[in-house]
């Protein structure tokens, strides 16, 4: 599993707009804004000195090194500050104005922010410190649970990617796991109710009964009936838990040796897609549709499996609601379909079709997605095609 990777190929899988990312010892701020506060001391001395001297920028002066502590290090604060004090002793002598009370007031005022300022900065660069290590423990938690795929399984191309909704979101209610078993290549992709610690303690108990049972079980109906138990055991046992009060989408995919088709089970997920190697697709609906996993109190339904080709050169794409429910940044109302967005195009393996659908999204969104991603591709590949094939995309 890779976050955020950066796919290779031509024209399809080009990524649609450059990485932003940063010195956190430099300048946290957008565009223009970090130099907000040199601008306000400029203005504040160029007014100083060419009004008369019962007029003041004290109030621009002080305001520099406030905003400095926001975007700026410690360094950079103090600099402000510094700076700030100094256009007041400046304009002071400019207009040879003798240290009054006002004056001393003025000086004093000015000193007492910049101080203020430092406090604040410091204040802001420990609640990061307190955050990136937040973020080192979840991001662990969440390798842990979502371990990352093989490359190559059961003789099958694999890729997979997560995707969080939010820079202080790195725990969410999406998973995958793949696992060659007996009876072929077995496959979940799901999405657990919640957020938080409370959901990666769902998605371990699916994952969990997920590997024990694509082992041990002959049918994939029978995998799906192994986590519809686990989820209800789970539920009973962690009745406290908000995660087990909700339900978990999830779609099972099992590709057997030596035939050129593919099994799904799908519990109210969003419907795979096929990607052919001409570029055709065809997205994979259930022909009966299915309630989600742990809502077994609602009525107990047998599953039944539907079988689809999968010929030489396919890829077989497995998403979460985030892909197809993400939001356009200009048109909320508009969103992400990923069938209209890849029909036609191709693409050189599993691995640069996430890629270049992972930046199509972040384009789409405007990098602002509302709910977490999780994207895994499986490719058979084609007579006399190597493992990774390294040819440019093409569109038809």
């Amino acid at each position: 599993m890779r976050q955020r990777g950066e796919g290779e190929g031509g024209e399809d899988s080009r990524p649609f707009g450059p990485g932003e990312g940063g010195d956190p010892e430099g300048p946290r701020g957008p565009g223009l804004v970090r130099f907000l506060p040199a601008l306000l001391l400029v203005v504040g001395f160029v007014f100083d000195i060419s009004t008369p001297p019962d007029l003041t920028a004290a109030a621009l002066y002080s305001a520099a090194p406030l905003v400095a502590a926001s975007f700026f290090g410690r360094v950079g604060t103090a600099v402000t500050g510094a700076g700030a004090v100094a256009a007041v002793l400046l304009t002071d002598y400019f207009h040879d104005i003798p240290s009054t009370s006002e004056g001393v007031s003025e000086l004093f005022t000015v000193f007492t922010v910049a101080m203020l300022a430092l406090v604040i900065n410091r204040t802001l660069r420990r609640s990061g410190e307190r955050l990136a290590s937040a973020r080192v423990i979840a991001e662990t938690a969440q390798r842990a649970v979502l371990p990352e795929p093989a490359a190559r399984i059961g003789g099958l191309q694999v890729a997979a990617r997560y995707e969080a909704a939010q820079a202080g979101a790195f725990i969410g209610g999406d998973l995958f796991a793949v696992q060659d078993t007996p009876y072929g290549v077995r496959v979940v992709v799901g999405d657990v109710r919640g957020k938080g610690l409370g959901a990666v303690g769902a998605v371990a108990v699916v994952i969990g009964a997920f590997r024990e049972a694509a082992e041990q079980e002959e049918s994939l109906e029978g995998v799906a009936g192994r986590l519809e138990r686990a989820l209800a055991r789970e539920g009973v046992r962690r009745d406290a838990l908000d995660a087990f009060e909700g339900f978990t989408t999830a779609v099972l995919a099992e590709i057997p040796p030596g035939r050129a088709c593919v099994r799904l089970v799908n519990r109210g997920h969003p419907e795979p897609l096929l990607l052919h190697a001409d570029g055709a697709l065809d997205a994979l609906a259930p022909a009966d549709p299915a309630l989600p996993l742990g809502m077994a109190e609602l009525g107990v339904w047998p599953d039944r499996v539907d079988t689809y080709p999968f010929p030489p050169g396919a890829t077989l794409l497995l998403y979460t609601d985030g892909l197809s429910e993400a939001r356009a940044f200009e048109a909320p109302g508009d969103f992400y379909d990923p069938r209209e967005r890849l029909r036609h195009r191709i693409f050189p393996g599993p691995d640069e079709l996430l890629d270049a659908l992972v930046d199509d999204v972040r384009r789409h969104t405007g990098g602002g997605a509302s709910d977490d991603m999780a994207l895994l591709a499986v490719s058979r590949p084609g007579v006399r095609q190597p493992e990774r094939r390294r040819t440019m995309p093409v569109v038809p």
